[in-house]
């Protein structure tokens, strides 16, 4: 599995920016760029990052539409498939 989760949910978080609109479409992008950063990094992210880029995601959630949810939905589930393969918390 490794990180190629993280890259699932920036894919996932790149196809809700491009169903969203005005600013939540652009706070979902760079999201996106952020966690594809991270998967492809030399060294993962621990579990304080990614519980913060799924704080942010979840605040964009509010303010979109039926389609981008279920998009974020799809990355969240795939940060968190990420994060049991982590030590800790």
């Amino acid at each position: 599995m490794g990180r190629d989760t993280l890259s699932e949910a920036a894919d996932a978080l790149e196809r809700a920016a491009d169903a969203a609109v005005d600013e939540a479409a652009e706070r979902l992008r760079r999201q996106a760029d952020q966690l594809a950063s991270l998967a492809e990094a030399d060294r993962g992210p621990d579990h304080g990052r990614l519980a913060r880029h799924q704080e942010a995601i979840r605040e964009i959630k509010s303010e979109v539409d039926d389609e981008v949810d279920a998009l974020i939905d799809e990355a969240y589930a795939r940060i968190n498939e990420y994060r049991s393969t982590l030590e800790g918390v």
